[in-house]
């Protein structure tokens, strides 16, 4: 296993530009989901957006993957693909952005319910968010990926919920993917002891039904199984010797 990357408190700058641009892209895209706009379209957009902060998308190319963000729609989990699909009243969709400036990477996702929910989805928006809230509080120096996962887990099968094992977060700086590997549940052979200026991408990814996933033939889009709605949010998070900073907060009022 390959050594997680310490920042120099110079890239640690560099990251926190990163994230806040994307943050700034977030809060665009959010606003723009409305019923009827094509997947594509929404694409395109964020790809004019990161370009406006001097940055570039970290997804466009990266291992081939060719959209500038990951959308996808209600039972697609993540890495989807924009296309002709319009965006429906009530669908649930997961805004997947990674910008990259001056050479860092900012990577946070979001989920929408297009002019607004069902309960059902509500409550699974709000406990995804909330699961990321408790595994961001286990970030500090000292503390393991492992506590980490159980945060994030207990929260999520408390309300009855599914946490996809497949994915998980990572380690993230110049590459989309640094180690370590921040799985969504306790995996005590991926424990990691978390050390100040490490940065790490936190991201539940939730489903009402089962947690079983698989991916389309386009070899990106992953999607439930039994068809059922899924909910990811993420935020890029620096371990501090004290606790952590939230690197994709651009000091307004939070998204989530």
């Amino acid at each position: 296993m390959a050594k997680p990357v310490i920042k120099t408190p110079g890239e640690i700058s560099l990251m926190r530009d990163a994230g806040r641009a994307a943050m700034r892209v977030m809060r665009k895209a959010q606003a723009a989901i409305v019923p009827g706009l094509r997947t594509d379209e929404l694409d395109r957009q964020v790809g004019l957006w990161i370009g406006e902060e001097d940055a570039v998308s970290a997804f466009l190319g990266y291992r081939g993957f060719p959209g500038q963000a990951c959308i996808s729609v209600n039972e697609e989990v993540i890495h989807g693909i924009g296309g002709s699909r319009r965006i429906q009243f009530g669908d649930l969709v997961k805004l997947d952005i990674g910008v990259r400036k001056a050479g860092y990477i900012g990577d946070m996702a979001a989920t929408v319910a297009c002019g607004g929910g069902t309960p059902m989805a509500q409550k699974l928006m709000d406990v995804t968010i909330q699961a990321l809230r408790e595994g961001i509080a286990q970030v500090k120096a000292g503390n393991t990926t492992q506590d980490v996962g159980r945060a994030v887990h207990r929260v999520v099968t408390a309300a009855g919920f599914g946490v996809v094992r497949e994915f998980c977060g990572h380690g993230v700086g110049r590459s989309v993917h640094e180690e370590p590997q921040v799985p969504n549940y306790v995996d005590r052979r991926e424990s990691v002891c978390l050390r100040a200026g490490m940065t790490i991408a936190i991201e539940p990814m939730v489903t009402v039904g089962s947690p079983a996933v698989r991916i389309l033939e386009d070899g990106w889009t992953v999607v439930t199984q039994d068809r059922q709605l899924s909910a990811h949010f993420e935020h890029t998070v620096l371990v501090t010797a004290t606790g952590h900073e939230i690197l994709t907060d651009d000091g307004f009022p939070p998204l989530y």
